[in-house]
């Protein structure tokens, strides 16, 4: 099981909390170590910040970073967490909250665009098969790597465009009752 560190903009934790659930559903493949931090850093002292982040991160070997509208804007706090993450050398997993499949360029961050990272859409099954096949590449490498539409539609992905969804699974009642329910 990766260890793995979650970093966001304080906007989306709900999306945190989702991956949360992903985790706790018996019925969904998808697990991680989380190593998020446990409380907030009250600081504004950059060198603090990072030492704060050093000290999770240091224990992970995967790295997440969920890019919502304004994660480009959190310079302080969410780029100090990828810079360590880069600098230890993790494996680097930017998933859109916009579905995007690759990097999206209206809404990633430049600290993380060129740092090596697979791009991903919010889902659960892309985001475990990024955990389990994605390998942890030079982020000297100044690119960024996404998975090919096959991987998406092998795994029940709908795409349009560089945007993936799960069609909903059918509902069994939706053409009424059935015969043994009362």
């Amino acid at each position: 099981m990766p260890r793995t560190f979650v970093s966001f903009s304080s906007t989306d934790i709900r999306s945190y909390r989702t991956m949360q659930m992903w985790k706790a559903n018996e019925n969904i493949d998808f697990n991680f170590a989380d190593f998020q931090l446990d409380e907030a850093i009250n600081s504004q002292n950059p060198y603090y910040i990072k030492a704060a982040c050093r000290n999770k991160i240091v224990r992970s070997d995967t790295f997440i970073l969920l890019i919502g509208t304004d994660t480009w804007t959190k310079t302080e706090f969410v780029q100090a967490e990828v810079e360590v993450a880069i600098e230890k050398e993790c494996r680097l997993i930017a998933v859109n909250l916009d579905n995007y499949t690759r990097l999206n360029a209206l809404t990633c961050p430049a600290f993380i665009a060129k740092a090596g990272a697979v791009f991903t859409s919010f889902s659960p099954h892309i985001v475990q098969w990024a955990l389990e096949k994605w390998t942890r590449q030079n982020p000297q490498l100044h690119e960024w790597y996404y998975f090919e539409d096959w991987v998406y539609q092998q795994l029940g992905y709908t795409l349009n465009g560089h945007v993936a969804t799960r069609p909903p699974k059918p509902n069994p009642f939706a053409s009424g009752r059935p015969p043994w329910a009362r």
